[in-house]
């Protein structure tokens, strides 16, 4: 907004010292200045320039010449002093601002690039553990109250810019940082950051922390050498590991069989969950069913860049989880009236999760049903302490998972 502000500026003083050029062109003197009317071009232009600094004072006002011509004048005479005050009090506000001077002789700091709620949910454990931790929050434009939020809420120093930029990366005192966490919307210029960071800051290898989007992308990237030296995390993948490690495996313990695990939904969060289930509880499975609109595809894609499989059964259905037919062609594959199966409603649409859930609960109450919310829900609570189904957040997942080292 501010670079905006400023382009907006010059062709303001463009305009300005434009209109007084044809003022003095269209033969209109100056009372302390006669000879002006005859002077050269350069002449003409060195006192249109003379009048942001001046403003006229020491070379006289406007005289004679057509009613035009006076007036052009006269508007640059108020105008050019404006420009140049404005722009004496916006250098002033960004010196003297706190932020400018705070990054002067800021050190062991966190550098935080990215305005989502990954970021709140970030400051947001951060501030529980270290209410004094001084971080600088990078963002290439905010709104004026978002940016308030920020401030106030999590006591923040708010700077624009782009990481990916050296002279940003210079401003920031990166050689004095503890810490860089990289929440961004765009996957590829994270790791553009993070691998510009690097190659100046080499110190701070393990120490940058990059959330990723892509799972398949992230997959990817982890076999490069970049990816080595990066702490890289996908925030599905974050609440998968919390939701398996705290939840799933404690049950499966209990009960005596290999248990039977249904997953309805299988984007990014159920392909978290299978690999959660895959690296930790595998044997304690006897199938896996997934359930997705694009089921096959997505299976393909996942199996793609991990193995899916192992002494279980695995069966793949394909369709909404909204139709009853699905659950019938399910039935007959998987056993959900024996011991306790656990069924994961785990897609994006929440309304649909809590619905199948209530319906499935009542269909099959012995299986051990969970609904996803993406934020915290007191209905949902309700509704499943009424009906024996448990209710998870995404987001408090994500944020009850997040590790004490990236904090510090």
């Amino acid at each position: 907004m501010q670079d905006a502000f400023g382009n907006r500026r010059w062709i303001m003083a463009l305009a300005v010292m434009g209109a007084a050029l044809l003022g003095f062109s269209l033969g209109v003197s100056l009372t302390e200045r006669p000879e002006v009317v005859n002077a050269s071009f350069l002449t003409k232009v060195y006192y249109s320039l003379g009048l942001f600094v001046v403003g006229g004072l020491d070379i006289g006002t406007p005289t004679g010449g057509p009613l035009i011509g006076r007036i052009l004048l006269w508007s640059a005479y108020f105008g050019a002093p404006i420009l140049t005050a404005s722009a004496v009090i916006d250098t002033l506000a960004r010196v003297l601002s706190p932020g400018h001077w705070q990054l002067r002789r800021i050190s062991n700091h966190i550098v935080l690039m990215g305005g989502g709620g990954m970021t709140d949910s970030y400051l947001r454990v951060l501030r529980k553990h270290f209410p004094r931790k001084r971080v600088v929050v990078v963002q290439e434009r905010i709104e004026f109250v978002r940016r308030q939020e920020l401030e106030q809420t999590y006591d923040v120093a708010i700077v624009i810019g782009d990481l990916t930029h050296d002279f940003m990366l210079k401003a920031l005192r990166l050689a004095h940082a503890s810490k860089v966490v990289l929440m961004g919307e765009k996957d590829f210029h994270a790791y553009e950051a993070a691998s510009k960071i690097l190659a100046q800051f080499p110190h701070l290898a393990n120490n940058i922390v990059l959330r990723c989007h892509n799972l398949r992308f992230m997959r990817t990237m982890n076999e490069t050498d970049l990816a080595r030296r990066l702490v890289v995390f996908n925030a599905y993948h974050l609440a998968a590991e919390g939701l398996v490690r705290e939840r799933l495996i404690t049950h499966f313990r209990k009960t005596k069989a290999p248990d039977a695990v249904v997953i309805a939904g299988f984007g990014r969060f159920g392909q978290s969950v299978l690999e959660e289930l895959q690296s930790h509880a595998q044997d304690l499975l006897s199938v896996v069913a997934l359930i997705d609109q694009d089921a096959h595809r997505r299976v393909q894609v996942a199996e793609e860049q991990q193995k899916i499989g192992g002494a279980y059964r695995k069966e793949i259905l394909q369709g909404e989880i909204s139709h009853p037919e699905l659950w019938w062609r399910l039935e007959a594959v998987v056993d959900l009236d024996s011991a306790q199966p656990t069924v994961i409603f785990g897609t994006g649409d929440i309304e649909e999760n809590l619905r199948a859930a209530i319906w499935l609960k009542q269909r099959h109450p012995n299986a051990l049903v969970f609904a996803r919310t993406d934020d915290a829900s007191s209905l949902a609570l309700e509704i499943g302490t009424e009906r024996g189904i448990n209710y998870f957040s995404l987001k408090q997942l994500i944020e009850d998972n997040i590790p004490a080292e990236w904090l510090s």
